[in-house]
């Protein structure tokens, strides 16, 4: 029996093995293809193991360190603030629709899930937020549209109150002579540590790897976040490459290491979220519920 476990194990370690360097090939294969020379790239293609490396890519980057160290600042700033806001919104809208007792719960619930069945579309949204609440061209133009608060977010976060906070532990507590904000903050918040953090990474993911707002309300550059930045300059060089009829735009567009910096764009905006991530890992296989059901 004891050598049935072993072979099992043993066989488990090594798929799961296989599967990890299957997540990890592409990212290696992106980093790998970013350090690359550029004429390598084009004769023989991607490769682990490149026959010639080249720096080529990142001194361009290099060349536009100014602004895309602007466009840092402001992705980190966006993300922080959206994170922290997008959290605090969805908890407090979540919390009130987990308890069976909030006057009005169905009719609320209702109207936050019919939001991810139907929306306006996107000609009415872009009047809405350019017209009305006039965010083209600001920093709210990152922040608000799509991202503040999701539908979904507030479901799952609801979901979690209602099947994994002890009823018994929240009726304790109103016993005791607590109301809502400090069960809220002492009691159902510290026991939502792993889906707080979860969701904190998800929200902070979709902030830092949004780009289509920046597309949709910003015509600002200094305005860009990193992902609309090196999209723009991905799409300069593009333009330089295909339409370049005069002579010394065709020498600029020659010099520029096209197929290499799209590998190294790729590197420059995943990099930060791949040294992030596995310090929220340990949320991930923490124990769901904290605590203990007061007797």
């Amino acid at each position: 029996m004891v050598e049935k476990k072993s072979c099992f194990q043993l066989v488990a370690n090594i798929i799961m093995a296989i599967l990890a360097l299957c997540c990890l090939f592409p990212f290696l294969l992106l980093i790998m293809s970013s350090l690359t020379d550029e004429n390598t790239l084009i004769r023989e293609g991607y490769s682990i193991i490149p026959k010639q490396f080249g720096l080529d890519s990142y001194a361009y980057l290099w060349k536009n360190a100014d602004q895309i160290g602007r466009a840092y600042g402001i992705t980190i700033l966006i993300t922080v603030v959206g994170t922290v806001s997008s959290m605090l919104l969805t908890i407090l809208m979540a919390y009130p629709l987990s308890r069976r007792e909030f006057f009005g719960r169905n009719v609320c619930a209702f109207y936050v899930f019919f939001t991810m069945l139907f929306n306006g579309g996107l000609v009415p949204t872009y009047i809405m937020y350019t017209r009305y609440l006039h965010i083209k061209n600001t920093l709210w133009a990152l922040l608000i549209p799509s991202l503040l608060v999701s539908a979904f977010y507030v479901i799952m976060m609801r979901t979690y109150f209602n099947t994994n906070i002890p009823e018994a532990v929240i009726e304790a507590a109103r016993i005791d002579g607590a109301g809502e904000w400090r069960i809220l903050f002492t009691i159902v918040l510290p026991m939502s540590l792993p889906m707080i953090a979860t969701m904190a990474l998800l929200i902070g993911l979709g902030y830092w790897n949004d780009w289509k707002n920046g597309l949709y309300y910003l015509t600002d550059s200094r305005l860009y976040s990193i992902q609309n930045m090196l999209n723009q300059m991905l799409k300069d060089i593009q333009f330089l490459k295909s339409g370049a009829d005069a002579s010394a735009a065709a020498d600029i567009a020659q010099d520029m290491p096209s197929v290499g910096i799209k590998m190294a764009i790729a590197v420059v905006g995943a990099l930060p979220v791949m040294i992030v991530y596995p310090f929220f890992q340990k949320y991930f296989v923490k124990g769901i519920t904290i605590g203990a059901v007061k007797g």
